[in-house]
């Protein structure tokens, strides 16, 4: 009897989500990319960092081949608005990947007006949430531990969220311009040259 405890305590999956971080095709940023898979992890999630530049086939590809239980998109450069919708539709054309939780965040355009446009046509383009630069980290952490380990293609994030009663704003990894980072309150991280905003 004690053997087959053993055993089957040896058998237990590992707590936390397996999770893919990365940029699309025209962002060659790397270090939101590591401040990311760094957060995730102490977190106590696996992941999985594609790194920068990454063609949209070999996203969808290694996306396949990982099938993660949270695919992030992060964007530095200001392309990520047009970016992430056509690497959305290509994950989501994938039968594998079509009810795989995705989000992107960062800054997401070069202007600064028209976020909440930009959230709604995201999340009709196929996200399941958009966490635009300046949001807080809490809200990240929320929509984390919302999603169960192991899902892989679990219903949809928005149903998940507000269950958990966050507000669809944004997260603090998510938040990748500049080159530092300040804290800028007790959920709020900035990412940029350092400056309190």
């Amino acid at each position: 009897m004690e053997q087959q405890a053993v055993e089957q305590h040896g058998k237990a999956e590992p707590a936390g989500l397996d999770v893919v971080v990365t940029t699309m095709a025209s962002d060659s940023h790397t270090w939101n990319l590591v401040f990311l898979q760094l957060l995730l992890q102490e977190l106590g999630h696996r992941v999985t960092n594609l790194g920068a530049c990454v063609p949209d086939e070999l996203l969808v590809a290694e996306c396949r081949r990982i099938r993660p239980d949270l695919i992030v998109l992060s964007s530095v450069n200001g392309h990520g608005f047009q970016d992430g919708r056509r690497v959305v539709a290509a994950l989501r054309a994938c039968p594998e990947l079509a009810r795989t939780p995705t989000v992107i965040g960062g800054k997401l355009a070069i202007e600064a007006d028209g976020a909440p446009a930009r959230r709604e046509a995201l999340l009709a383009a196929g996200f399941d949430e958009v966490f635009e630069e300046g949001s807080s980290a809490r809200e990240f952490g929320e929509l984390l531990r919302s999603l169960p380990a192991g899902a892989k293609g679990s219903p949809a994030l928005p149903e998940a969220v507000a269950a958990t009663g966050a507000r669809a704003v944004g997260a603090g990894p998510l938040i990748v311009r500049g080159a530092g980072l300040a804290a800028a309150g007790p959920d709020v991280l900035r990412v940029g040259t350092g400056a309190r905003r």
